[in-house]
């Protein structure tokens, strides 16, 4: 199955960076890709935190939802947005991070709603995502019937979430074989992190891993670090793009997995 990662520098205003991602979304099926997976934020990267509320949806309404649907069923491509600020019901001033999937029929069927909330300061950056987004509490995961008549279960997460293995060791329970990992890390926790985390989910839980990630300098003045990819499940990084727009394209082999995890299998010597 081959599937694409979708690298974007998302600006400040909504419309532009909904036909960005259309762009890609289409660049996407016409190289071939089942699959195409946006970055965290994909839809808006604003001056301020507060600014994501402008344009918060409701789930099932909305511009945003009607982009991605749109996409997915002109394009007969499974579509997995990246993130979108959903509203909370009676509180106005705090979303939802929700990561919708639609399928090549333009179906919603599956929606994840980041768990971990990103806070850092160094003393120059400071981050508190707390103070506008509501954490989701649930693990969330969808079936994809690939062209090739395979099944594939893919497990949802959102960037920060990264750091939290028992996330991903509990969407490894479910039986994913594929870990999606939607994100904007800092230039800063990427250059530390960012590798060395998708390859330790890869290889813990033997599953193929596909990260699409914000990564430039933004209107904003942020600078995110990119470098979206896709590692295999005995943790080799293949294929990769550092920073700009722009997609990662790999084939995803379901033989290779099951003949990695039959050669090692730590799954099934879990004790806790």
């Amino acid at each position: 199955m081959k599937v694409a990662a979708i690298q974007m520098v998302s600006g400040t205003e909504r419309d532009a960076n909904l036909a960005h991602a259309r762009q890609a979304l289409a660049q996407a099926a016409e190289q071939g890709a089942e699959l195409a997976v946006l970055p965290e934020y994909f839809c808006l990267l604003g001056q301020r935190d507060t600014d994501k509320l402008a344009i918060q949806e409701r789930f099932g309404h909305g511009p945003i939802q009607g982009m991605l649907a749109q996409a997915a069923r002109e394009l007969g491509l499974w579509v997995v947005g990246g993130t979108l600020p959903l509203s909370v019901s009676g509180q106005p001033e705090r979303v939802r991070n929700s990561c919708l999937v639609y399928n090549p029929a333009g179906d919603c069927v599956a929606r994840y709603d980041k768990m971990h909330l990103f806070g850092f300061d160094n003393g120059q950056e400071r981050y508190d995502e707390s103070r506008v987004l509501e954490a989701g509490n649930t693990p969330a995961w969808f079936d994809l019937s690939a062209r090739d008549g395979q099944c594939w279960r893919v497990g949802l997460s959102v960037c920060y979430d990264l750091r939290f293995p028992e996330l991903y060791r509990q969407l490894s329970h479910a039986g994913a074989h594929l870990l999606l990992v939607p994100s904007a890390f800092t230039h800063t926790t990427g250059l530390a992190h960012w590798e060395v985390l998708l390859r330790a989910r890869a290889v813990e839980n033997l599953c193929w891993v596909v990260a699409s990630a914000q990564g430039g300098l933004h209107a904003n003045g942020r600078r995110t670090w990119g470098h979206s990819l896709c590692v295999n499940p005995w943790g080799e990084v293949v294929a990769q793009q550092a920073t700009d727009a722009g997609l990662v394209l790999a084939d995803l082999d379901m033989d290779a997995l099951l003949r990695w995890r039959n050669q090692l299998p730590a799954l099934g010597h879990r004790l806790l």
